[in-house]
């Protein structure tokens, strides 16, 4: 007993430190705060981006991850499979930033290509929907090859013998059992995406109404407008919220 309260106690600095900073941060805004940043063409312009942006790559995700997940499904015991696909999730963002400039820049691998046709990715839409997608990706993946390595091979073996095709298999046994790890994914990636900031800014630009999302928008008014940035903030954090409780409600419990 003595060592439960001793543990609580040493437990108890680290938990204050993350979730003070928080309920301080809510405590700065006001209603009037908080309704004037909602009404304002900025924080409505840039709401709109990263919505759009988010949710394209949220897509990109799930039709370029799911194959990738099955892949790694199928492969547990490759070390250096699952360090190339956790490798873009670790980078620090700035990194990442660059490295998407170095191909698909002007100078990059693709530049002079995609220039050629008169296509350019750096500072569009394009390139928030690409960062984006290029960090929030291995949350996804990670999750949605958990859940398929997790699904009972037993199970898949007695829908094979009762002459399941391969359709049948993924559409009715394989998907539905693993769901809530796809979900969960899902949810994980969506939250990454939603805020977003250094490769973001270093490929994609901070212009309003096309590239400037929420997490710009904050770090653009923090210096000359802090109750719109803190306003602004309380916005992406109730969306993290609900993010988050989607995936703790999806995901398995353990007895």
């Amino acid at each position: 007993m003595k060592h439960r309260h001793l543990i609580d106690i040493v437990a108890l600095p680290m938990l204050l430190l993350l979730i003070v900073p928080l309920i301080g941060l809510s405590s700065r805004s006001s209603l009037t705060d908080l309704w004037q940043a909602v009404s304002s063409q900025e924080l409505q312009q840039a709401v709109w981006v990263t919505a759009n942006t988010s949710l394209m790559a949220i897509l990109c995700v799930i039709v370029g991850g799911t194959p990738l997940a099955v892949w790694l499904s199928r492969h547990p015991n490759s070390r250096w499979r699952t360090f190339l696909v956790d490798l873009p999730a670790v980078l620090p963002p700035a990194v990442a930033g660059l490295a998407l400039l170095a191909v698909f820049g002007r100078t990059g691998w693709l530049g002079p290509t995609l220039t050629t046709v008169g296509w350019q990715v750096p500072f569009t839409p394009l390139a928030v929907v690409l960062a984006q997608t290029f960090v929030a990706a291995p949350l996804y993946i990670r999750s949605a090859s958990a859940a398929l390595q997790g699904v009972d091979h037993d199970i898949i073996n007695a829908a094979m013998v009762d002459g399941a095709s391969r359709y049948e298999l993924w559409r009715f046994v394989i998907v539905p059992l693993a769901m809530p790890g796809l979900q969960a994914g899902v949810a994980m990636a969506l939250a990454r995406a939603l805020g977003e900031f250094g490769a973001t800014a270093l490929f994609a630009g901070s212009m309003p109404g096309q590239t400037r999302t929420l997490a710009l928008a904050i770090y653009i008014n923090a210096d000359y407008d802090n109750a719109t940035a803190i306003a602004m903030s309380l916005i992406l954090i109730v969306s993290a919220v609900v993010l988050l409780l989607i995936v703790k409600r999806v995901e398995p419990t353990h007895s």
